[in-house]
């Protein structure tokens, strides 16, 4: 695809999220928003939405027809508080990050962000391509404030090596102990169910105190 009908078709989603979608959210209430990257079909973001009514979650993923089944979940239980839209994570966080006219941005918009068996991308020349990278903690970082969390399982054991590694070469956040921050919620969606044979592997890394982008002691 030429570049400049990539930018032209970016543009346009850019403009649909903030135009149609995020109005949507609870932004200016301080209600806490909860954000699952690659929600696949919705199984785990539905589940925890019914079980903590007092967040607003959202689920992203790229593909349409998993968008539209974890929506139907969500209207057949009658679940307010939950959401999903079809857009690519990078996309949806800057749209989240810009100012808005008709939106009050205050500060915390995200409290936790669920990062849940992403492709792993297993040779080293695709893993430019995995979800957690310095660059998705960066922005995390501009829509967070210290204690929100960021949940990772995979059952991939070289991808939840290098994960951590990306967290713990980050300024603004930092894995946490399990005692310190226990997994918020089990419920065995899709592709855990798949991969639960692979031993899947989990941490909660959170968002640090940070001053000019250096952690502070």
């Amino acid at each position: 695809m030429p570049l400049d009908i990539y930018d032209s078709i970016r543009e346009k989603r850019f403009a649909a999220l903030q135009a149609e979608f995020l109005p949507q959210l609870p932004l200016a209430s301080g209600t806490p928003l909860t954000l699952e990257l690659g929600c696949g079909h919705g199984h785990y973001l539905n589940a925890y939405a019914a079980a903590h009514p007092g967040e607003f979650c959202v689920g992203l993923d790229l593909i349409a027809d998993r968008i539209a089944r974890a929506t139907r979940k969500a209207a057949r239980a009658r679940l307010t508080n939950l959401a999903f839209v079809q857009a690519e994570a990078a996309l949806f966080l800057q749209a989240l990050a810009a100012p808005h006219p008709a939106l009050s941005l205050a500060s915390p918009r995200l409290r936790r962000i669920f990062l849940l068996f992403s492709d792993p991308w297993p040779k080293r020349r695709h893993w430019k391509h995995r979800v957690m990278q310095t660059a998705l903690l960066d922005t995390l970082a501009e829509l967070t404030e210290a204690g929100a969390a960021l949940h990772f399982r995979t059952d991939h054991p070289e991808y939840f090596i290098y994960a951590r590694e990306v967290i713990a070469a980050h300024a603004s956040w930092r894995v946490a102990t399990p005692e310190e921050a226990p997994w918020p919620f089990e419920h065995v969606s899709v592709f855990e169910e798949r991969a639960l044979a692979g031993a899947p592997q989990s941490f909660t890394a959170l968002r640090s105190e940070t001053a000019h982008g250096a952690r502070i002691p």
